[in-house]
């Protein structure tokens, strides 16, 4: 087994705890499918984990399941870098809105994750958050029609926005009229609860300002862009328009 694989398994089992943790309840096909591998891959790996001494019950019969019992403890959290980087960014974005709630703790979990990456991915890392905005409370108007985005653009959006690669988006304007754009996701914005990406636009060749929940669909080019400067958006952001 390659280092790359054996690392592949290590986090897949314990995703697998988690989600017997979780849970409580599943089907040895439900996991397989969930984690895109085989159900004989799934029944190695939990006979793994009761090797480990993970309390695991099993069903017999058809329809069985698997059970981890609740009292029993995941373990250590194991991140890979893209979800060490989320976790690190969301820090950053509660800390920047200035909540008085369930913060005490957050300035020590953030030291200790930065801690853990190299000089050069905390250096990426903090370009990252120097790309994130937070402004002021959306209005009641905006949040009128305000709906979470798809689950399929939000992905394509984060994958982009780290990578800086074009996005290729369907996007609703407030009169529901859809157009396709080319867009270069620089900067993200929070007006809570909403998210824009502050962007450059490849059809008006111009900076715009999209509002994450009217993208119908986003699709990544594979094409990489250089950064601009956070003051070619001062224009779009201060437009009324560029906020509804």
């Amino acid at each position: 087994m390659t280092r790359s694989d054996a690392n592949g398994r290590l986090h897949r089992l314990e995703r697998l705890a988690v989600r017997l943790k979780q849970d409580g309840h599943c089907t040895i096909s439900d996991l397989a499918r969930e984690h895109g591998v085989s159900q004989r891959t799934v029944a190695r790996d939990l006979a793994l984990m009761r090797e480990q001494g993970m309390p695991l019950d099993a069903d017999r019969g058809r329809g069985g399941g698997v059970r981890l019992d609740r009292n029993w403890g995941v373990g250590r959290l194991n991140l890979d870098y893209s979800e060490a980087v989320d976790l690190l960014i969301s820090i950053a974005v509660a800390e920047q809105m200035n909540s008085p709630i369930f913060l005490a703790g957050l300035g020590s979990v953030r030291r200790q994750l930065a801690a853990s990456f190299s000089p050069e991915k905390r250096n990426r890392v903090n370009r990252l958050k120097s790309r994130i905005l937070i402004g002021v409370t959306a209005s009641t108007y905006v949040q009128a029609d305000f709906t979470s985005p798809p689950p399929r653009v939000v992905r394509a959006l984060h994958q982009a926005f780290m990578d800086q690669e074009t996005l290729r988006i369907r996007y609703a304007r407030e009169d529901g009229t859809a157009s396709g754009r080319e867009i270069e996701p620089h900067y993200l914005l929070l007006n809570y609860p909403v998210w824009y990406v502050l962007a450059h636009d490849h059809l008006r060749d111009q900076p715009r300002t999209f509002r994450c929940d009217r993208m119908l669909s986003a699709s990544r080019t594979g094409t990489r862009f250089r950064l601009r400067p956070r003051d070619d958006f001062r224009s779009p952001l201060t437009e009324h328009d560029a906020w509804v």
